[in-house]
């Protein structure tokens, strides 16, 4: 294990039926590192997220955090709780729920997951809801929002969690070309805070400006990594090179 890290993952294997999606992942971020993942689409990006936080279920590695391990052999509804306190998830269809408001969205996750009491934890998502600009829409419904406002949500409950990562899933290809800016903008504001991060992003250029690494996955596993620079400039492997080709030209 590498001891400047603050996370690792080790070994991180999923299998669908006989469909192997994540094929002994193995990698470690740094504290406040932001690392973005590239890639065609069908190739275990979100899956790999999904694992993370046990959204998924792998079939086996182990996933550190801290001083917290879990071992998918041996992996207990404690040691996911415990997990899922450390990491912040932001789904690509929002994931709000529809019969709650913004500041309910916001609260439940430290409710449920971290623990706290109704007030601290409406506290916390009047702060947070500030942060995001949205102080004025905590009591409004998720359709009464726009796409990027309940992006956005989406983005403060998990920031509400306060947890060591936060795990981006194609945060912006649910959205209307309007609202992508604005949720770019409001991750660039949250990354400026240090906070660790992995984004599976689509947004190459947001990728190139955000990210202090980029991974490219293909057929389950990592192909190549490393500074921004390096992969969209002078990717070293033909997959990734074929990969930006096909991209540059949609």
């Amino acid at each position: 294990m590498t001891t400047d890290c603050e996370i690792n993952i080790d070994g991180l294997t999923k299998r669908f039926g006989d469909n192997t999606v994540l094929n002994d992942i193995d990698l470690c971020l740094k504290p406040g590192e932001r690392v973005a993942i590239i890639g065609p689409s069908g190739t275990g990006k979100s899956t790999l997220l999904r694992c993370l936080n046990y959204l998924d279920r792998p079939d086996a590695g182990t996933i550190s955090i801290g001083d917290l391990s879990v071992d998918a052999a041996s992996a207990n509804r404690k040691q996911i709780l415990a997990l899922r306190r450390r990491t912040g998830f932001v789904f690509q269809n929002y994931g709000l729920f529809a019969n709650k408001t913004a500041r309910q969205n916001i609260t439940e996750g430290p409710i449920v997951v971290r623990g706290l009491s109704r007030d601290q934890a409406g506290q916390k998502a009047d702060e947070v809801l500030a942060q995001i600009g949205l102080a004025d829409k905590a009591d409004s419904y998720p359709t009464a929002l726009s796409g990027g406002q309940q992006q956005r949500v989406g983005i403060g409950r998990a920031m509400a969690m306060e947890a060591d990562l936060l795990l981006f899933d194609e945060p912006t290809s649910a959205l209307d070309p309007e609202w992508v800016g604005e949720v770019l903008d409001l991750i660039r504001e949250v990354a400026d805070g240090r906070q660790t991060m992995l984004i599976v992003t689509h947004e190459m250029q947001f990728a190139r400006e955000i990210a202090d690494r980029v991974i490219f996955m293909d057929g389950g596993r990592i192909v190549e990594q490393g500074p921004p620079a390096q992969i969209f400039d002078a990717p070293q492997d033909e997959r990734t090179r074929s990969f930006l080709r096909r991209v540059s030209q949609s």
